[in-house]
């Protein structure tokens, strides 16, 4: 009889471990899961208030380069089509589907022309990728301890509109902030169904050499604009 390799000493005590029935198997995670909502709660305290956790998102993009305004439900169409102009945009990619992407393209001067994302990217990959200057998304929440975008593209609204354009606007509702991850997985219950993908903003592209020489735009869009949309009340706008 030959002595057990390692391999095997190590996968037998992995099934020892594994629980022989499927109720025992859902009421260790329920433990684990209360235990993990414990820790949290406990090292976060009180759920901060909405304004708190709008500064809080504000701070953190703005370190990470990312330009920041915080305005109202009305003010936001606006102030968006004047800073593209003023950038010199000439195309806009976003969703005319969605009522934000209908609020914005009404907003836009006559020199600014929008694109839907309408056709597979085979059929217009080089178009997209030499002629639109900007795409505009709206972030499904936000993280207000890292100045983190959580967004979920779709159809209308696929990855590659936050991923590809030189510039990346994106607005989000101060009223879907959460203080931390773990309090968007719970609220928003993520463990109920995740979607294909989920993208994940915390400031523009950037990318350094061996020499540690930052260099923005490498890997993705070189700027990042965040609107945050002050929909809660006594919200206003900086």
């Amino acid at each position: 009889m030959t002595a057990m390799t390692a391999r095997e000493r190590m996968l037998g005590r992995l099934r020892a471990a594994v629980p022989t029935s499927g109720s025992t198997l859902a009421a260790d995670t329920a433990a684990v899961d209360r235990r993990i909502d414990e820790h949290f709660d406990t090292r976060r305290g009180e759920r901060p208030a909405v304004a708190a956790m709008v500064a809080s998102m504000q701070a953190a993009l703005s370190a990470s380069h990312a330009e920041v305004v915080c305005t109202g439900t009305a003010a936001w169409p606006a102030w968006v089509a004047t800073r593209l102009a003023a950038e010199g945009v000439r195309r806009l990619l976003l969703d005319t589907a969605r009522p934000e992407g209908a609020a914005l393209a009404q907003a836009l001067p006559a020199g600014i022309a929008t694109q839907d994302f309408d056709r597979p990217i085979e059929a217009w990959k080089a178009e997209l990728f030499d002629t639109v200057d900007a795409g505009f998304t709206v972030a499904r929440s936000g993280l207000a301890a890292t100045g983190t975008l959580v967004l979920a593209p779709d159809a209308g609204s696929p990855r590659t509109m936050s991923l590809v354009p030189p510039i990346h606007i994106a607005l989000v509702y101060a009223s879907t902030l959460h203080p931390d991850l773990h309090s968007a997985v719970r609220a928003e219950r993520w463990t109920d169904g995740m979607p294909t993908n989920l993208v994940m903003v915390s400031g523009p592209s950037k990318t350094s050499d061996i020499q540690q020489t930052l260099a923005y735009g490498a890997h993705g869009p070189r700027q990042l604009w965040v609107v945050i949309v002050n929909d809660h009340a006594g919200g206003a706008a900086q």
